[in-house]
């Protein structure tokens, strides 16, 4: 069964986002290659490995059998540079943050000569996980750029960058796959979870992961404005270990408080509809926040559910 996507910098061929491709290449078709690329959409959407195709494009690896397709498939490539979320060596999963030393390097790297006498393509992947001072000093990097040097730069939140940040880069929204694309993809899951996922292939195999229905349970139980037993504080804390388990249940949970709110401002219940909206802020706070500072998750997942259940004077 085909349950899995491959790695961004592995992907061919690239599926959807032709809009995006075209105009990556009208404008280097123009000879004025802008230089940096704030690639938007929904998470799971594929923005990162729209990043590494048009980064092979540059660096001529766009034939993974190639030298150049073959040493960025290995993550050797002298001229490719990419940022994210570093691993905790002592806790086992990612940081919270992309830190001032993780953007550091950026700079040394694009200042230097290219090794096969090319364009040097920087990848940061995750955007909305610098901290204040990995954000100041990617903008000092955007603000100098060099010659033949293009940064492409992941975000599923463009609303949470500096703004200083966003006007000194191209823009690239990325909208869902079709729905030939995601079967084309992932022909293995229901033809339900393809729906829920909206075009998001990442979103997809996340849904899938709740094969037993449980976090579905839980969340439809809470909305419902039930209260939760002990047999769901056992399932919570059992979720709260479980390395997904605690996003699952923000995602769905969100997910629900975002159709409350559509539901409730297409009917003319605005009060109820801004009270939706403002839960959905809230839970979006309680993940950054857990996530972030590695807080205790059945406590953040009890936090959360607990939104749902709030009155309509909450």
């Amino acid at each position: 069964m085909k349950d899995s996507l491959p790695e961004p910098r592995l992907a061919a061929p690239l599926y959807g986002h032709q809009a995006a491709v075209q105009q990556f290449e009208e404008s280097f078709a123009s000879g004025r290659l802008h230089h940096a690329w704030l690639i938007s959409g929904p998470s799971g959407v594929g923005k990162a490995t729209l990043a590494f195709h048009l980064a092979r494009r540059l660096l001529g690896g766009s034939d993974l059998s190639s030298p150049a397709g073959r040493r960025i498939s290995a993550g050797t490539h002298g001229d490719l540079l990419t940022v994210a979320r570093k691993m905790d060596p002592r806790k086992g999963q990612l940081r919270g943050e992309i830190t001032v030393s993780d953007v550091q390097p950026v700079q040394s790297f694009l200042h230097h000569t290219a090794t096969e006498g090319g364009w040097r393509v920087v990848i940061v992947d995750g955007l909305e996980s610098l901290n204040r001072f990995a954000a100041n000093a990617l903008l000092k990097i955007l603000e100098e750029p060099p010659p033949k040097a293009v940064l492409f730069l992941t975000t599923s939140s463009p609303g949470a960058l500096l703004p200083t940040l966003r006007s000194r880069c191209r823009p690239l929204v990325l909208s869902g796959l079709g729905g030939g694309d995601m079967r084309a993809l992932l022909p293995d899951l229901p033809e339900e979870i393809l729906q829920r996922a909206h075009g998001s292939p990442g979103r997809a195999l996340f849904l899938a992961q709740d094969r037993d229905g449980i976090c579905a349970s839980l969340v439809a139980r809470a909305m419902a404005g039930e209260e939760l037993d002990h047999d769901n504080w056992v399932i919570i804390s059992r979720l709260a270990r479980d390395a997904d388990g605690f996003a699952l249940v923000c995602d769905l949970l969100g997910e629900a408080l975002a159709a409350r709110a559509r539901e409730a401002a297409c009917s003319g219940n605005l009060a109820l509809a801004a009270g939706m909206a403002e839960r959905t802020r809230r839970l979006g706070q309680i993940r950054m926040q857990s996530e972030r500072f590695n807080l205790d998750k059945a406590e953040a997942i009890r936090e959360a559910l607990a939104l749902a259940r709030s009155g309509p004077e909450d």
